[in-house]
């Protein structure tokens, strides 16, 4: 059923309600392993709903849900570390100039959290995905708003989560379920909502960031919108394993019938032998590759669509041509042009805008002068890639390599030398975000540092110890490392 203003205003009331429960640190990471628990033990129902709302299969449904509660328990480790708390103390000083006072900061929950669920990954990125376990690290409770696309599977996995709240002596409200166009719009403007976090379109995610910047309070909004993702393949690498690099390319770009947020979809190749042994071999995997169902018939329309128009355009060669594959299916493809139509603005610009898909565009450039010509029109990226030959990785081409990679620094929030960008590792370090419009923010959606887009610094000046949070007072008996007048002090274990 979809929610009204009502429904809305009543689950984020709730979870407001609610967040003081979160405050406890130790509460936090044993709901975060918990929920982890439970759906694990839940693997069969999980991903047998999963699959009859979306058509992902089984495989890729279970190796999703072992991600999603991977990450629930990596987040509960970060809550047990504490260092994104990033505490610092400063003790009093008289003797500067002028003087210091005492100075203890640390970072605090922001409060209700919206989180907007993702079409192309019901678990990892939806209801029990990084956004709602990033914010429940940080202490903030969360209202979810469910993908039309799967709604039973986002009703199971709510109730898995609620049912962890009470089990570790939660309230169940801390986690909060709504659906519907509307509810999504009332919720990003009710006035006890302070953050949200969404994966989606961009033209969704833009009225819904316009929306969260127009607030008589205006919030913070972390959009992940879209990425074309491009790749670079040097001359000396297509010739040293042009083969190689296309066959990759292929099984990179129809990976999930090309429904990935990371697929490589933008491709400068040369010109010449090694360029041709890429197309030859990309030619063979995306011609062998079955036709494959989409999300939903929005989706299948928008690619038919989309693949339609661009392959009209003069110049434009299908060696493997995109497409419907049936009533309900599509037919991977890819699409080549010269680089040099992509130089400057003209009719060939949707060639260098996101197509939602199993389909890529593969450039082939005369003279690497092109490549930095069509890099510096394109948008901000999730990911950038750099394939470079043996010669060159080893720095011998002169500064080539470094510059082409400082070229990509600059559009791209990960950037890989060799391999491909589908797959994002769920590491400490992983960074998933990127220049707009791949995100609105300069944060990250997967890795220990998501859960800093949910809390704010706070500093308290020559506040009484007994009024101070466990983490500011002195001695440090909470667990987590410190700053103090300048020194790193590691952890010291919790006082009895």
């Amino acid at each position: 059923m979809e929610a009204g203003e009502r429904e809305v205003d009543e689950a984020v009331r709730a979870a407001w309600a609610a967040r003081g429960a979160l405050a406890d640190r130790g509460a936090r990471a044993a709901l975060l392993r918990a929920a982890a628990e439970l759906l694990d033990g839940a693997v069969e129902q999980v991903v047998s709903v999963a699959d009859a709302e979306t058509a992902l299969g089984q495989v890729r449904l279970t190796g999703e849900l072992a991600r999603t509660t991977a990450q629930l328990r990596a987040f509960a480790d970060v809550v047990d570390e504490g260092a994104f708390l990033d505490v610092r103390i400063d003790h009093a000083d008289p003797s500067r100039t002028p003087p210091w006072p005492d100075l203890r900061r640390m970072k605090v929950p922001l409060g209700v959290v919206a989180v907007y669920s993702a079409s192309n990954f019901p678990l990892a990125f939806s209801v029990p995905g990084g956004d709602t376990a990033s914010a429940l690290a940080a202490g903030c409770p969360v209202v979810v708003k469910a993908h039309p696309a799967h709604p039973a599977t986002s009703e199971l996995c709510a109730s898995l989560l609620r049912r962890a709240a009470v089990r570790v002596g939660l309230p169940q409200e801390v986690v909060a379920l709504v659906h519907g166009f509307d509810a999504g719009v009332a919720l990003v403007r009710h006035p006890l909502v302070a953050a949200a976090g969404f994966t989606g379109s961009v033209r969704g995610g833009r009225a819904l960031f316009d929306a969260a910047a127009a607030r008589p309070v205006p919030i913070p909004f972390h959009g992940e919108l879209g990425s074309l993702n491009p790749v670079v393949v040097t001359r000396e690498a297509a010739e040293e394993r042009g083969e190689e690099i296309g066959a990759g390319l292929g099984a990179s770009m129809t990976l999930g019938v090309g429904q990935f947020c990371t697929k490589p979809g933008f491709v400068l190749a040369p010109a010449g032998s090694g360029g041709d042994a890429l197309v030859k071999a990309l030619t063979e995997v995306v011609g062998d590759a079955g036709a494959g169902v989409m999300l939903d018939h929005r989706m299948r329309e928008a690619f038919v669509a989309g693949v339609a128009s661009r392959a009209a355009l003069d110049g434009v060669e299908a060696p493997v041509a995109p497409g419907s594959g049936g009533e309900h299916t599509v037919r991977p493809g890819f699409l080549t042009v010269a680089a040099s139509a992509l130089a400057e603005e003209g009719p060939y610009d949707e060639l260098l805008e996101e197509c939602f898909g199993p389909v890529t565009v593969v450039a082939r450039y005369e003279h690497p002068s092109e490549i930095g010509a069509v890099l510096s029109r394109l948008p901000g990226n999730l990911t950038a890639t750099l394939h470079l030959s043996a010669g060159e990785a080893a720095g011998s081409d002169g500064g080539g390599a470094a510059s082409l990679l400082a070229t990509l620094t600059g559009l791209a929030g990960r950037v890989l030398v060799g391999g491909w960008p589908t797959g994002v590792a769920v590491a400490p370090a992983q960074h998933h975000g990127g220049p707009y419009p791949a995100t609105t923010s300069t944060s990250t959606s997967v890795g220990a540092t998501a859960v800093e887009r949910w809390v704010r610094p706070v500093v308290y000046q020559d506040a009484p110890e007994g009024l101070l949070p466990g983490e500011l007072r002195e001695g440090g008996g909470v667990g987590v490392p410190r700053w103090v007048d300048g020194r790193c002090e590691a952890p010291t274990p919790p006082l009895p």
